[in-house]
């Protein structure tokens, strides 16, 4: 899971997952997400992270991994980020490891590459490196008034799982996309001029930059072979209307979009009562969430026994 270029991501408060991990709790290798048990790809992408915490803590032990995510499941608003981050955490923890957060975050990264950068809070890069011991994530420096007050406004537009899911729609696209080599050399261009804004506390820079590079990464989808876009027609509804309100009102808010339909508004806590009235005017049937800046990936013990929350 090693990336063509580094990224940055900003870890949110509200969209998280709860992880228990037991060692001997089951007779094979078992996976149960909101209370249903999983098998197939997603059971596979977990027992990745297990093996490796079996290996480096010498177990044999078949895992129970009980997760519950409190973010929509494969809807393109990173559940596989905040569900791998905390596997990572409760299986090493279960497993009596003591691994600092560049190895969790490598580990993280054998279930879900954007895993990588959710084991930290606030603003993390992921260095792609060249090799396991290279490519790992860590925090960023932003102005501290800038990381109290940037807000996101997520607009659900859809909670179902995509069609096509994000690890295999990159592997289309980076096969066969004439734009993906153009789109990750901008992306590097996009992160050098990108750090130094989080640093200024320079929010218009910071969502100018970021609203141009995610629109740049769903370019490179449509010009993939066969051709797909995780847009939906409110999806790119509500990205022109952005631009538009911008333009008509100088409210500082700006649209990116992940791997599916669902939108993410990056703005400032004073703008977000106004944001809020707009949509419930123009997208009345969307589901809207207000987040901001959330913290580091954190323990509790749930028994006596080994089994451990993330």
């Amino acid at each position: 899971m090693l990336p063509a270029n580094d990224s940055l991501s900003l870890t949110l408060a509200d969209f998280y997952t709860e992880t228990r991990v037991t060692f001997g709790g089951a007779a094979k290798d078992t996976l149960r997400l909101d209370d249903q048990t999983l098998t197939g790809p997603a059971l596979t992408k977990a027992v990745k992270v297990v093996d490796q915490v079996r290996s480096l803590a010498h177990i044999q032990s078949a895992a129970l991994i009980e997760s519950y995510n409190h973010v929509p499941t494969a809807a393109g608003l990173a559940s596989s980020a905040s569900g791998m981050a905390a596997l990572a955490g409760a299986a090493a923890k279960a497993a009596g490891l003591t691994l600092d957060h560049r190895q969790l975050s490598r580990l993280a990264r054998r279930g879900s590459g954007s895993a990588t950068r959710s084991i930290d809070g606030g603003f993390v890069r992921w260095f792609a490196g060249h090799d396991d011991d290279s490519s790992f994530a860590m925090p960023v420096a932003a102005a501290p008034e800038l990381l109290a007050s940037i807000r996101v406004v997520a607009v659900v537009f859809s909670d179902q799982p995509k069609s096509i899911g994000s690890t295999d729609g990159m592997a289309r696209t980076a096969a066969t996309s004439s734009y993906f080599a153009a789109w990750t050399e901008r992306a590097d261009e996009d992160l050098t001029l990108l750090l130094p804004a989080l640093r200024q506390g320079d929010f218009r820079a910071v969502g100018t930059i970021a609203e141009g590079n995610a629109l740049a990464m769903h370019a490179a989808t449509l010009a993939a072979r066969p051709p797909f876009t995780y847009f939906l027609p409110s999806t790119l509804a509500l990205i022109q209307q952005v631009g538009q309100l911008r333009e008509r009102t100088g409210i500082p808010v700006y649209a990116t979009v992940d791997a599916g339909p669902n939108v993410k508004l990056l703005t400032l806590a004073p703008y977000v009562t106004q944001l809020q009235l707009w949509l419930q005017t123009e997208f009345p049937t969307a589901q809207v969430t207000i987040t901001h800046a959330g913290p580091e990936m954190s323990y509790h013990q749930t028994r006596k026994e080994e089994n451990t929350h993330a």
